[in-house]
């Protein structure tokens, strides 16, 4: 993996999961790490775990689902950095029921933190890539936006979405040298995936040729090839890390 030594990466939901593992992995490879979650606690103690580690990182409060956090984030990792290179769109809530069930503030919520989020995030930070004329976008998506899931019409939504913004993104942007990438992880052992019970693990596994879940450790090692320049001749593309869960 090429060094990322002098970049700046900005990991949204770095405090658990997915993000804490993209954000170690860009850190160890030499970005400096601006860490953005709600939970700042954690994003403190991973800060502290960074910077023992000999890498530099600071967490930043910012919310998803609030332009206004999501405008002082923007603004105060750049004030903090100086810029921004790298942007982890990874931040992302789940709120699951079947369609007939779903309640609007639900379906409203999802989109708004995991689609719209991260929209108004990348509007916020790429004026420091434009100008820079480099920039590495990468958005987690998830297999669910490929396939649809039973009960996850939100989330699914959501992530169907942000594959359609990357390749929209990637078009517009290719001529300021920035890519825009996806990452569209399947059953990965996070938190998020820790609440389903033996029956729903189960009947996961048997759909993945390679009979195990993902770590986080290998969603975050595809994202740090993305940012990286041996990975300057790819944009709109969705790299699947699913075990063979989907085959596209």
């Amino acid at each position: 993996m090429g060094s990322l030594e002098g970049r700046v990466a900005l990991v949204t939901g770095a405090s658990q999961g997915i993000g804490h593992a993209c954000a170690t992995t860009l850190a160890k490879a030499g970005a400096q790490v601006a860490l953005a979650a709600r939970n700042t606690a954690r994003l403190q103690q991973l800060a502290a775990e960074i910077e023992a580690a000999g890498g530099k990182a600071a967490p930043f409060e910012l919310d998803l689902s609030s332009e206004e956090s999501i405008k002082a984030g923007a603004k105060a990792v750049l004030t903090h950095f100086g810029k921004i290179d790298i942007l982890v769109n990874n931040g992302g809530i789940t709120r699951d029921n079947l369609m007939l069930r779903m309640k609007l503030s639900d379906w409203n919520s999802v989109l708004a933190t995991n689609l719209t989020g991260a929209f108004l995030l990348t509007q916020a930070v790429s004026s420091s890539m434009l100008k820079a004329r480099w920039g590495r976008i990468i958005n987690i998506a998830s297999v669910v936006g490929q396939t649809g899931q039973a009960g996850q019409a939100n989330y699914a939504a959501s992530k169907a979405g942000l594959i359609g913004l990357t390749r929209s993104l990637a078009r517009e942007l290719a001529s300021r040298n920035i890519t825009v990438n996806a990452v569209a992880p399947g059953f990965i052992s996070t938190p998020m995936t820790d609440v389903l019970n033996d029956q729903q693990r189960s009947a996961m596994l048997a759909q993945i040729p390679l009979d195990r879940a993902g770590s986080p450790e290998e969603v975050a090692h595809a994202v740090a090839f993305l940012a990286s320049e041996q990975a300057a001749y790819i944009t709109g593309h969705v790299l699947d890390v699913n075990g063979g869960m989907h085959m596209g």
